[in-house]
């Protein structure tokens, strides 16, 4: 982004704590992250955001090397943190039971059938070192509260930590961990419920009603999620509180995303006014467009539990997205996806920082 395209500097405490110009944050996407649209957003004067699901070590530190190449303001990288049953193997009559629910959609795009895998995730502690060496300006965590020894490790190496809330439960316990910032992420977002306390069924705060109450019981800078995609989203979420914003629906139909032009032009549709949360794609609880396959799968027995089902259909979404089956991939969406309007980062800033006073 050309400086005569950089948005109109607005500080705040995140802007300090970052070392951007504006209180915008990029939500980072899992499998649709572009180095292309992180690196627009920071020099845009936001905070660039990368999601690593799924990335081993070595991909996170090519990662990171094309994000340097391509930016030289500060970005985010981001982790998913474990709980405990990520490295459980399931039975291999399982197994073989959830792939023969998903043959349907195997044959239909001409992909053989799986064979379960030694692990469906890389190693965590192995992405999280590689993360912390590539030091990047902000290291940001969902699904839990980083380990104190990662988070005293990143402040070693100058790293910024944002932690990811759904309950004021939640927000409390990031900060007595240690972090920095925290995102307040209400049910409005499009994508997973990151919630780490309560089953993220028992955990759907809307975004009005989370960010004001975060503010209140935290003394960290607090980034408002949830809803927000044009200058009313903005001018709200600072209105109740919040020191930054997080966009991800808005920028995730921006012609820098990662996302396939059908998927763009979904976002776009009459059809992005309905979002359900499902965990058919992933096993998680997560926030899209409905579609084919979440209308078939309604039975929760035949879907597998998280990572395996994310690691199941994973083996035929992306040939899905290349053929443009909009049917057969995640349409992660917000609810406010009826307000995306453009089709450059630049654009969205610029609408988002409209909302700001004068």
């Amino acid at each position: 982004m050309t400086p005569e395209h950089r948005t109109p500097a607005r500080t705040s405490r995140v802007t300090e704590l970052f070392g951007t110009e504006v209180p915008v944050v990029l939500g980072p996407f899992g499998g649709v992250s572009s180095v292309e649209l992180t690196a627009a957003v920071s020099d845009g004067g936001g905070l660039g955001s990368y999601g690593l699901y799924g990335y081993g070590a070595e991909a996170i530190r090519n990662t990171a090397s094309l994000l340097k190449e391509a930016t030289a303001r500060p970005f985010a990288l981001n982790l998913w943190v474990p709980d405990g049953s990520e490295g459980t193997p399931l039975p291999q009559a399982d197994f073989d039971r959830y792939v023969s629910t998903l043959r349907p959609y195997f044959d239909e795009l001409e992909l053989p059938l799986p064979q379960m895998p030694d692990a469906y995730l890389p190693d965590y502690g192995e992405q999280v070192d590689a993360t912390l060496e590539a030091r990047p300006a902000v290291v940001s965590f969902v699904f839990g509260v980083p380990a104190p020894e990662v988070v005293e490790e990143a402040h070693r190496r100058g790293i910024v930590v944002i932690g990811t809330a759904t309950t004021v439960a939640e927000a409390v316990a990031l900060e007595a961990g240690g972090v920095d910032a925290v995102v307040a992420s209400g049910m409005e977002s499009g994508g997973h419920r990151v919630s780490f306390l309560k089953p993220a069924e028992e955990s759907l705060v809307g975004t009005f009603a989370l960010v004001p109450q975060v503010a209140d019981a935290v003394g960290i800078p607090v980034i408002a999620a949830g809803g927000i995609a044009d200058r009313r989203g903005y001018a709200a979420a600072m209105a109740l509180g919040a020191d930054a914003v997080q966009v991800g629906s808005a920028f995730l139909a921006t012609r820098e995303s990662a996302a396939v032009p059908a998927y763009r032009e979904i976002l776009r549709s009459p059809a992005a006014r309905e979002t359900v949360l499902t965990r058919v794609l992933s096993g998680r609880l997560a926030r899209g467009i409905p579609n084919r396959i979440t209308a078939e799968l309604t039975d929760p027995a035949r879907i597998a539990p998280f990572p395996a089902q994310n690691w199941l259909t994973g083996r035929f979404r992306p040939q899905a997205a290349a053929q443009g089956n909009t049917g057969l991939m995640s349409l992660w969406a917000g609810q406010a996806a009826p307000l995306i309007r453009h089709d450059s980062a630049a654009d969205v800033l610029a609408e988002l920082l409209a909302g700001a006073p004068a």
